[in-house]
């Protein structure tokens, strides 16, 4: 079964707490936080203090996402902030082997992250390694994007990289994904999916999120 992990990013800020009370009302495997620093992506976000007092409002995983500058430098920070799965982009760190060591250090799953235009070949070396492959199905940094169509063939790719190694390695999509398209999307080969505004645009978050779950 595909899980899901809704991302924060479109909720009501002002009232974050409740938002994830909804999110787990409605049954969401996950919650994902998308850390955003201005740098590696045009938007910034929240860090570690407020994952952390996030952290108290719920038992459901937390699916951190970095996209940030040199993420090795706060690794320890998020991590002792209650993240159960850390993911950093390939684009963003020089020494990537060394960084997904430091995370699983903390007893966490380690994941890396890929960009549209930034090719699987790069995970060649590291996949030994990691628990989750996150492709970007959108350019990182904004919410509400239309799906990438080109990344269908980036998702069955590396489920074929996946399955012929016998790997045992999530692979989550993250952008665009909405009702309309999901299925479709689901069945590439994901084993999780992010989904931002075609949650939080619904009138009924825990509804909505039902919604995706059923699919």
């Amino acid at each position: 079964m595909t899980m899901l992990s809704p991302s924060i990013l479109s909720a009501d800020f002002g009232s974050l707490q409740e938002e994830i009370l909804k999110l787990e009302r409605g049954g969401a495997d996950f919650i994902h936080l998308d850390v955003m620093d201005g740098i590696f992506v045009p938007n910034i976000t929240f860090g570690a203090p407020v994952i952390k007092k996030l952290r108290n409002t719920t038992k459901v995983p937390f699916d951190v996402h970095l996209m940030i500058d040199r993420p090795e430098r706060y690794i320890k920070d998020f991590a002792e902030a209650g993240a159960d799965i850390i993911t950093i982009h390939e684009e963003a760190t020089t020494h990537l082997h060394r960084t997904i060591e430091e995370i699983k250090s903390y007893g966490l799953k380690a994941g890396v992250a890929l960009n549209p235009s930034t090719s699987l070949d790069s995970l060649e070396y590291i996949l030994d390694y990691i628990d989750l492959v996150l492709i970007m199905t959108v350019n990182p940094g904004f919410g509400g994007q239309s799906f990438i169509r080109s990344m269908e063939r980036k998702i069955k790719r590396m489920r074929q990289i996946i399955d012929d190694r016998k790997l045992n390695i999530l692979i989550e999509a993250d952008g665009g994904i909405k009702l309309d398209n999901a299925k479709e999307i689901i069945d590439y080969g994901l084993d999780m999916i992010v989904v931002g505004s075609g949650i939080f645009e619904a009138k009924d978050v825990i509804e909505r999120t039902k919604m995706f779950k059923e699919l």
